[in-house]
């Protein structure tokens, strides 16, 4: 068998690699004796105080170098892949699957389904199970990688098989009891689909997953996103304002008596349902330090919170400004309200707020995570934008600024004549970019 071997891109200076003469173009073959697979051995045999690196040189060279160093001290080596590895692609058909509802012509990227347990460790992503094998599982506990996220979407394991279109989906479930008995965290997801595995289906989920307390940490329910390019998919229908009033019912008397018993809610709902039934946004604390943050669980409440801690320290002034906010339909009533909440102690500063319609993807699609380029562009164009134009973070790539549509920062500017500026996540955020505050 080929030695499996990771290829350096890069050095840090002032490391211990770069020290050691290691440069980009080597190949690291082994740890301590031990072949890499990927991150998680890499992370895990370079721990030791004394390791000893087995390197191919560019020219062919082999180098053996015997470190000692402080524990947990890294060696300041990036490779190739992020995950030293191959990513792991999805096994399954799910009919919900957002991936195959994405328009072609976007980038290559997009259509890429990701099932990789790593990814759920390095990037928060959750996953099924069902790509995995005991051996990852018995690694994950050896290694103590937790929490791990996983996406349950049902316990009946039948069910399960019909929502994933895999005949191995429902037994994947019983890796849940290995993880449990090695005693690590999890975190878990139900994507809800009407008429699917909701009632009576999640009730009996819930009921389920309670059973992996205390080390299922939480369990997020959010609904099905549905774009309009769904043509030879499962015919999936969008929750109404009722349907949502019933799963909060349903989600809020399981806290109240989870509460009870465990001291967590431990059951949370996605903010979309709280808008879409017309109903409050829970207080801070019924979400248990803010587990699911970018499962959208929490978020606004925690976007309000802020801004209110915020708005409370501003002594206001007669400054003069006029910006515009950019956002999608479901946070547009927050910010609008927070927009006017500024003005009560700065009366001269203007925030106007466009909720942008997602006409790219279809108009049940309302979080901003997905508002595009040019759908910016096609509604905000011939608007009075002021001085600038606020966009949050989300809308753009987490490593570049541009949008889902390939569409950059700077052609939006371009585009409107104004420019475009690119809003953090909190509150405190906010209130700085509408005040024309350097954001630090």
């Amino acid at each position: 068998m080929k030695r499996q071997e990771h290829i350096i891109r890069r050095v840090r200076q002032g490391s211990i690699a770069a020290e050691l003469g290691l440069e980009p173009g080597d190949a690291l073959l082994s740890v301590n004796g031990n072949e890499i697979e990927d991150i998680f051995d890499y992370q895990y045999y370079t721990e030791d105080e004394d390791i000893v690196l087995l390197i191919r040189k560019a020219d062919g060279e082999p180098w053996e170098l015997e470190i000692e160093k402080d524990e947990d001290e890294d060696l300041g080596l990036e490779f190739e892949s992020g995950l030293m590895d191959e990513y792991r692609s999805c096994r399954n058909k799910c009919l919900f699957c957002f991936i195959d509802q994405m328009p072609p012509g976007m980038r290559r990227t997009l259509y890429f389904k990701d099932d990789d347990s790593r990814l759920s460790f390095l990037q928060g992503n959750y996953v099924t199970l069902t790509n995995m094998s005991e051996q990852d599982i018995r690694r994950i506990i050896r290694y103590r990688l937790e929490p791990i996220n996983i996406s349950f979407h049902t316990t009946d394991p039948e069910l399960r098989c019909r929502m994933l279109n895999n005949r191995f989906a429902g037994e994947a479930l019983k890796k849940v009891d290995m993880l449990c008995q090695g005693g690590i965290e999890m975190n878990g997801q139900i994507v809800l689909c009407k008429g699917i595995n909701d009632g009576e289906k999640l009730e009996a989920s819930i009921r389920d997953l309670t059973g992996y307390l205390p080390l299922l940490k939480s369990v997020s329910v959010v609904p099905v996103g549905l774009t309009r390019f769904r043509d030879g998919l499962c015919d999936l229908a969008p929750f109404t304002k009722e349907d949502a009033r019933e799963v909060l019912s349903v989600i809020h008397r399981w806290q109240d008596e989870i509460f009870s018993r465990c001291g967590t809610h431990f059951i949370h709902a996605g903010d979309e349902w709280y808008l879409l039934a017309g109903e409050e946004l829970p207080e801070a604390d019924r979400y248990d330090g803010y587990l699911q943050l970018e499962n959208g669980v929490g978020m606004l409440r925690l976007l309000m919170d802020e801004f209110a801690a915020g708005f409370e320290k501003l002594s206001g002034d007669s400054r003069k400004r006029r910006v515009s906010i950019a956002t999608g339909m479901l946070a547009a009533p927050c910010i609008r309200a927070m927009a006017e909440k500024i003005r009560e102690k700065y009366p001269n500063v203007r925030p106007q707020v466009f909720p942008i319609r997602n006409d790219f993807f279809g108009e049940r699609i309302t979080v901003s995570g997905l508002v595009t380029g040019q759908d910016l562009i096609a509604q905000l164009s011939g608007q009075d934008l002021g001085e600038e134009l606020l966009i949050p973070c989300n809308m753009l790539k987490a490593d570049e600024d541009i949008f889902l549509d390939d569409v950059s920062a700077k052609e939006l500017s371009d585009a409107l004549q104004v420019p475009a500026v690119i809003v953090k996540s909190s509150g405190q955020d906010l209130i700085d970019a509408v005040l024309g505050k350097k954001q630090s």
